[in-house]
């Protein structure tokens, strides 16, 4: 067992989970989180609490943010602002079909002139952008690099609001991209609409990944719509839908018509239905 607190670099950003150690922030608190280009502000959005799991091989937060520290920060934001409207006028003077995602400022440790500029952009295909980099670098004095994004990671960076009304899943607590194929939609028996099963992204939504086991491993898979089925009380009927989240059917009666949703323990399906599923 052992303590973990979630902090984000941006506000309805992604979480980041840290051990405390010697320290106890409060939620809105700003804390130095250690990153490959030295510690960085961040907000405690998740006070310290314990855990079964062991936090041996989670970072530790290196400290309280004080006035140096916000300062930098603020100076970092400014930089990123800066960066960012620069490239933009850049690539549209050199009329490239470049947009720009997100911009990535580092500050040198030093004191001297060795500041990094990196820029993440997306763009329906590779472009030649050796003389942009050029002008950016002469115009913010200092290195920069251009990266490209992938639409997924362009979500990712981006953040936003998905069809189901929350944070997008990438933005928030998925770490990697998991392949998602048009065959996990067929199996929870959603419409093969494009723009009903994309993501911000245009790409399938990563929920069909993550959510299809809970589908597949469903006993209502052994049911198919307008399969004739015999319920527990000896009422037949035939398939209109299934409910693998609540593990029940809906049944349309024979005799009159009607719908009936029910448990899948209470429905018998067909022999000659069983027979065939077991012989493939």
């Amino acid at each position: 067992m052992g303590m973990l607190c979630a902090v984000s670099f941006n506000r309805y950003g992604r979480l980041y989970y840290l051990d405390p150690g010697e320290f106890s922030p409060s939620v809105g608190d700003r804390v130095l989180v250690p990153t490959d280009d030295g510690p960085e502000v961040a907000e405690c959005v998740w006070a310290p609490q314990w855990v079964s799991e062991e936090t041996d091989g989670f970072p530790k937060i290196v400290g309280l943010a004080a006035d140096d520290d916000l300062r930098r920060d603020e100076t970092l934001r400014k930089r990123k602002a800066e960066a960012k409207v620069a490239a933009k006028k850049l690539i549209k003077a050199h009329e490239l079909p470049m947009k720009v995602v997100a911009v990535d400022h580092v500050l040198d440790s030093s004191g001297g002139n060795g500041d990094r500029t990196t820029i993440y952009f997306t763009a329906p295909h590779r472009v030649d952008f050796r003389s942009l980099v050029r002008d950016l670098g002469a115009t913010l004095h200092c290195r920069v690099e251009l990266r490209q994004l992938s639409a997924r990671d362009s979500a990712r960076v981006q953040g936003g609001i998905g069809s189901c009304g929350r944070d997008l899943c990438c933005a928030t607590f998925l770490t990697d991209f998991e392949p998602v194929t048009i065959r996990m939609a067929k199996d929870q028996d959603l419409p093969l609409n494009p723009l009903r099963i994309s993501g911000a992204c245009g790409r399938l939504m990563c929920c069909l990944k993550y959510e299809h086991p809970l589908y597949a491993e469903s006993s209502t898979s052994n049911f198919h719509q307008g399969e004739r089925v015999v319920l527990s009380d000896g009422t037949e009927g035939k398939v209109m839908a299934k409910h693998p989240p609540s593990d029940t059917i809906t049944v349309r009666n024979l005799a009159d018509g009607q719908p009936r949703r029910c448990p899948v323990a209470d429905v018998c399906g067909s022999r000659q239905a069983y027979e065939n599923r077991a012989s493939s």
